[in-house]
Order: C-alpha cells, then structure tokens, then sequence
C-alpha cells in the first residue's frame, strides 16, 4: 500500500460519507494512479448512497465525475504519462464483449468489475472499494488506463470533471440516442446538470423550440441563458402547454434526466404520434412506469432507455471538447458550487432540494 490519502467513505447506506484516509494499492499492470482536482456531484451518487441503487461492495469511496492529473503509470501504459490532465470514464469498456464490438460500448459487460475489487483499505486493514470504478471524492484514486481520457491543459478542471457524466450523458442523449434532426422539438425534463446539458445538446443539433420543464423556479433563468424557448412547470396542463408550442402535434423528442416513473410517464405523454420517448434518469426499482395496452401502439412512440449518453468517451469527449472551444457548448454556467472534501453530504442535500446545477468538489 501507498502513502494514504483522504476520500469520502461510505460505510452503510443511509448514513453519512465520512472523510477517512485510505492507502491506495500501486497501480498494477494497466492502470495509473490520478491526483482529483475536481469532482462533480450526481445525483447517481446520491442514489447509491441513499440505497435507490444497489452499490456492490462497502465500505466505498464515492464519486465517478472526475477530473485530475496523472501521476504515476503502472506497466504495460502507453499515451499517459505523470502530469497529463485527463476525465475519468466511469463506464470504462473491455472492447472485447459483444456489446463493445458491436458498437454499444455503454453496454459492456465488465464495465462494473473494477467497482467488485478492494483498491485500498482503511488504516484498520478494511478493504475499501471503488464506487461507480472510480472512487472521484478523494484526493487520488487508481483506476484503469481506460477510465483516462485526455484533456487540453488549458480547460479549467471544475468544467472538465462535468464531461465524464452530466455533460457526456446529456448531450448523449439527445445526439446519440434520440437522433435529434434540425427543426425538430425537444422537451427536457429535469434541470440539473444532465438535464442542462441536453438542453444545450438539443441546440447543437438545430432543435426548436427547446422546452425546459422544473418545478423549481430557481433553474429557469439559467435554462433560459443556456437555450430554452420556454421554461415551463410539471403539472396536469403541461401537455397543453407543449401541444400550443409544437403545432397542436406534441413534441418530437422528449427527455428525460429526472428518473421518477411520474416524469417519465409526462415525457410520455407531452410526445407527438410517431416521436421519442428518451429516459436517462435512473430511478428506483419500485417505482413502476404504467402504460396501457392500447396507446402503445395507437401512438406509434418509442420510449427508449439511454445509458451514459449511448456514448463512446474515447470518441465523444473529444468532439465535445471541440464544441467548447467553438462557443457552442458552455461548461462554466453548469457549475453552481463549490465543495471542500467534507461538503459532500451539504452537496447532497443541494440536490435533494433541487438547488442549482451541479456542485462541485475540490478534494485539495
């Protein structure tokens, strides 16, 4: 074991992260150790703390929306080197599995074995784990070559930690699963970070109108800023509302980054005969969507799940990057705080309350 550092563990589900230190293992043949600079809370996080998903193993580091640097390689590492700035992928493919060569890397089937495997332990000798593969609320994680993406030394790590979830999954979403033409309709439901980040996806591909739906009023005007022809609230008149947006149709695509079945049944429904459903939130296992046997094929919808944006990172990232450094994607407005290491949970009562975008931690 290495020097240790300082992560956010948690221990049991339902109780709080508490910041421990934890020695890492060195990094083994194709894997590199990276230094946090900046790590993004999701609410994925949340949910696997709160136990709406199932986490595999504790105790666990938390976090999966990171950025750093590299500085140290194991064998068998080509194309990074101590002191590259890289996005940690969350979802790292094998490139080998079925999913993987038949272009769903998102898919890959032993994406998740670096989350079932000890990366460290506690000064007690208890293994800890990595969540989500990457264990971002700390000050270093060891992750695989892989979970590395390269970034230009010149973007600010607060925005880059966004692109391995929010902004890779959102824009994803709308370019990769829901296809989005220019002149179609968009409607995004749910204004954090992922929700934001559709929205303007749904701008790079031409859409109009951009139809932002929050309860929260407090996320209008950054939606608004960030592209949305109309922001309006959930409730029993929202497909009327849409419909008198869209020419009376509903509209093209919705999508949706909330994760409640009552949500996902609105995006649904505010959808025009013919159009797309897309789902990115990931709710809870009993929370069961309902539809009935008639309007599925009445309609002629598709109501499809994406996972990580139906990206490739290896692919995406960079051409996202592209876009950043055109105008034509904005990271900074995204960030609404900043956390120390110990502000994860303030960080996760932040979403809870559906305050902001998306917080950021700064474990150094």
């Amino acid at each position: 074991m290495t020097e240790p550092v300082r992560a956010a563990v948690l221990h049991e589900v339902g109780a709080p992260a508490r910041v421990q230190e934890v020695s890492l293992v060195p990094p083994a043949p194709g894997q590199v150790r990276v230094r946090i600079a900046a790590a993004g809370v999701c609410h994925s996080d949340l949910s696997l703390a709160r136990g709406t998903l199932k986490i595999p193993a504790l105790p666990a580091v938390l976090g999966h929306e990171g950025a750093g640097h590299v500085v140290e390689v194991g064998p068998d590492v080509t194309g990074l080197a101590p002191g590259d700035p890289v996005v940690l992928n969350w979802s790292p493919s094998c490139g080998r599995c079925w999913f993987c060569i038949h272009g769903e890397p998102y898919l890959c089937e032993h994406s998740e074995e670096a989350t079932r495997r000890p990366y460290g332990e506690l000064a007690d000798g208890t293994p800890v784990y990595p969540s989500l593969s990457t264990g971002a609320f700390a000050t270093e994680t060891v992750v695989g070559a892989r979970s590395c993406i390269p970034l230009p030394a010149d973007l600010p790590m607060t925005q880059a930690a966004l692109l391995g979830c929010a902004v890779l999954t959102g824009v994803g979403a709308v370019l990769n699963a829901a296809r989005v033409r220019p002149g179609e309709s968009v409607v995004v439901f749910g204004l954090g970070g992922v929700g934001l980040s559709a929205l303007q996806g749904a701008r790079l591909a031409g859409a109009e109108p951009v139809v932002a739906v929050d309860p929260a009023e407090s996320r209008w005007e950054l939606a608004r800023a960030l592209g949305a022809s109309a922001v309006l609230p959930p409730g029993r008149e929202l497909g009327r509302a849409v419909r008198k947006l869209t020419g009376g149709r509903g509209a093209d695509v919705a999508v949706e980054c909330v994760g409640r079945a009552e949500t996902m049944r609105a995006a649904w429904s505010v959808t025009r005969r013919g159009g797309r459903a897309i789902v990115v939130g990931m709710g809870s296992p009993e929370d069961e969507l309902r539809l009935n046997a008639l309007e599925v094929p009445h309609f002629a919808r598709t109501l499809a799940g994406c996972m990580y944006g139906s990206s490739d990172p290896a692919v995406d990232v960079p051409v996202l990057l592209e876009h950043v450094r055109a105008g034509r994607l904005d990271l900074a407005p995204l960030v609404t705080e900043t956390v120390p290491l110990d502000g994860v949970e303030d960080a996760f009562a932040g979403l809870e309350a559906r305050r902001g975008a998306r917080t950021v931690v700064l474990p150094g």
